[in-house]
C-alpha cells in the first residue's frame, strides 16, 4: 500500500506534544557539526554553483517494519527552522512490512538544504525499522503473552532509548492489528511511556532492592508497605531459591495471590539452573508438558532455551507446577533474561506458560543490518542514479 504526499502526515500517529523528545536533536544550527564532512563541502559547492531540486530515495537492505516517525518529525522540524519545504512521500504506512531494497520513502526539495541532512535522518530510521521488525516478530510468536520494553539500559544514550521505545510500539501495534497479539503493554521509563499509551514506566524491584532488604520476602514486604494499592512482581533469583522464595512471598500475601495481584519474575542468569533443576530434571519437566518440543530442536541454542541453564522453557513449566500445586494458580509468571526473537520462537513452540516477557532484546543484534541508505534519483526533473541503483527511480 502506498501513501501519497497529501496523506504523509495523516498516516503517522501524532507525537505527544507534552513530551520533550531526545530525538529532536540536533537543531538546524548544529547540523554542520554532526553530519559527514563531505556533505557540508557539497553544500558549499551547491551554494556557489547553483541549487537544484532533487529527490532522494531511502531504502534498506533487509526486510523491516516501517517506522519513520522519528525521521519525519525531525525533517519537518529542520524545514521549519530553515524556512524551506520538503516533500516527504512515504511508500508505506507506519507499521507495514517492507521488503529488502524497496524504497521506503522519497524526499524532494532543495539540494542545498537537504544534502547535509542525510547522515542524521538515516540515524533516526534504520535501527528503528529493524527493532520494530524484531518486536513485531516476538509479539506474533507469542500472541497471548504481554511484553514489557526494558531496552533503556541497553541503549547508547537517551536518543537511542527513545528510538527503541518508539520502534517497540510500532512493531507491537502491527502485531495487534495483524494477529490480535497482546503485544507491548508498557515499558520501563516514564519519558517514553507515552508510546505505549501509558503515563509512567512499569516495574517493581531490581536485584538491588533485594540485596538492600536482605531477603526476597523482606523486599516484597517493603514494596507492599510502600505501594499498598499496587500489584507486586517479586524477583526471585537473587539467592538461587526461585521456587522457595516464590512460594514464601505468595504465602505471605495470600489475598493478593488469589486475586492475581502477584507475579513471579524469573531472571535467572545462564550460569546456573533454576532451583530444583539440572539437565535430567529439565528433560523430565519437558517430557511432562511439551515432549514434542524436545524432539523438534534443531541446534544447541534452541536446546539450551528448552532445557538449559537460566530461564528455560523447563524452568517456566517447573515454576508453574509448584505454584499450581500449592494453590497459587492465579499468580502470574514474568520472564526476562535474553528474550530475543529466537528465544521467543522456542518458548512458543514449547507452549511455555508465560504471562509477561520483559525484554530489551528486540534491539538489533547485528548493527550492520540497521544501515539505511539514501540516494538522489532525480535532479531538476531528470532521473539519475549511480549504476546498479536504477530500481530506486520513481515509477511514473
Amino acid at each position: 500500500m502506498t501513501a501519497d504526499s497529501n496523506d504523509a502526515k495523516v498516516k503517522l500517529p501524532k507525537s505527544d506534544e507534552r513530551v520533550v523528545h531526545a530525538i529532536q536533536a540536533p537543531s538546524a544550527a548544529d547540523v554542520g557539526r554532526w553530519t559527514d564532512h563531505y556533505f557540508t563541502r557539497t553544500k558549499e559547492i551547491v551554494g556557489r554553483f547553483g541549487d537544484k531540486t532533487v529527490t532522494y530515495a531511502v531504502f534498506m537492505r533487509r526486510p523491516v517494519i516501517f517506522a519513520p516517525r522519528m525521521m519525519m518529525d525531525w525533517l519537518n522540524r529542520i524545514s521549519q527552522e530553515r524556512d524551506v519545504t520538503f516533500d516527504i512521500r512515504p511508500n508505506y504506512d507506519e507499521g507495514q512490512w517492507v521488503g529488502a531494497g524497496e524504497p521506503l520513502l522519497y524526499i524532494t526539495g532543495s539540494m542545498y538544504h537537504l544534502v547535509d541532512l542525510e547522515t542524521l535522518y538515516l540515524q533516526k530510521l534504520g535501527a528503528a525499522c529493524v527493532a520494530a521488525n524484531n518486536a513485531f516478530t516476538m509479539c506474533v510468536e507469542l500472541p497471548d503473552v504481554a511484553f514489557l520494553a526494558m531496552d533503556a539500559r541497553h541503549s547508547a544514550g537517551i536518543e537511542m532509548a527513545e528510538i527503541m521505545a518508539y520502534a517497540a510500539s510500532v512493531g507491537s501495534k502491527a502485531a495487534r492489528e495483524q494477529v490480535g497479539a497482546r503485544g507491548f503493554i508498557g515499558n520501563a521509563t516514564e519519558a517514553t511511556a507515552h508510546y505505549f499509551g501509558e503515563t509512567g514506566g512499569k516495574g517493581t524491584m531490581p536485584h538491588a532492592l533485594i540485596g538492600y532488604a536482605g531477603s526476597t520476602l523482606k523486599a516484597a514486604e517493603m514494596y507492599v508497605d510502600t505501594y499498598p494499592d499496587q500489584p507486586l512482581t517479586a524477583l526471585v533469583d537473587y539467592y538461587g531459591q526461585e521456587i522457595t522464595d516464590a512460594l514464601t512471598v505468595c504465602r505471605r500475601f495470600p489475598a493478593m495471590a488469589s486475586e492475581g495481584r502477584i507475579s513471579i519474575r524469573l531472571d535467572t542468569h545462564g550460569g546456573r539452573f533454576v532451583e530444583g533443576l539440572d539437565p535430567q530434571a529439565s528433560y523430565s519437566v519437558l517430557e511432562r508438558h511439551a515432549p514434542q518440543a524436545i524432539r523438534r530442536y534443531r541446534n544447541d541454542s534452541e536446546l539450551r532455551y528448552l532445557t538449559g541453564t537460566g530461564v528455560s522453557a523447563a524452568a517456566v513449566f517447573h515454576l508453574r507446577e509448584h505454584l499450581d500445586r500449592n494453590g497459587f494458580d492465579a499468580v502470574k509468571i514474568v520472564v526476562s533474561s535474553g528474550f530475543d526473537v529466537e528465544k521467543c520462537k522456542v518458548m512458543a513452540d514449547a507452549g511455555a506458560p508465560i504471562d509477561v516477557v520483559g525484554t530489551g532484546s528486540f534491539l538489533p543484534n547485528k548493527w550492520t543490518e540497521t544501515y539505511a541508505t539514501a540516494d538522489i534519483v532525480d535532479y531538476d526533473g531528470e532521473p539519475s542514479v549511480k549504476i546498479g541503483r536504477e530500481f530506486l527511480i520513481q515509477k511514473p
